[in-house]
């Protein structure tokens, strides 16, 4: 896989992580304003590791570290807006599994 490739991800997830931003400052009106919390959580998340993308192509194992953070950018941030839109903590399920995707590509910087 063209390590450059991670730019490209990182520039969908980057238009994405905005725009979602965005929504969530500007337009998303929760009931509970608890889950206009978790959007921004998820808002935080998915724009920090979306920049860190941009450095996959410079790491010794970019499809390991690019992959890992984009499992996580799914998994949690998605699960985190999932659950601030649907107004439903039963859907968080898969946000451990994105925040250990997270520590793994930040560990796989060690090897």
């Amino acid at each position: 896989m063209n390590p450059m490739l991670w730019h490209k991800v990182a520039a969908v997830s980057g238009m994405a992580a905005l725009g979602l931003g965005s929504y969530g400052a500007h337009r998303f009106k929760p009931q509970n304003p608890v889950y206009k919390e978790v959007w921004q959580t998820a808002s935080l998340y998915h724009l920090v590791h979306t920049a860190a993308l941009l450095a996959a192509p410079l790491t010794k194992n970019p499809t390991i570290f690019g992959g890992l953070l984009t499992t996580g950018i799914l998994a949690f941030s998605g699960t985190c807006y999932t659950v601030a839109l649907l107004e439903d903590r039963k859907y968080n399920k898969l946000a451990p599994f994105g925040g250990v995707a997270f520590i793994a590509a930040w560990a796989s910087l060690l090897f």
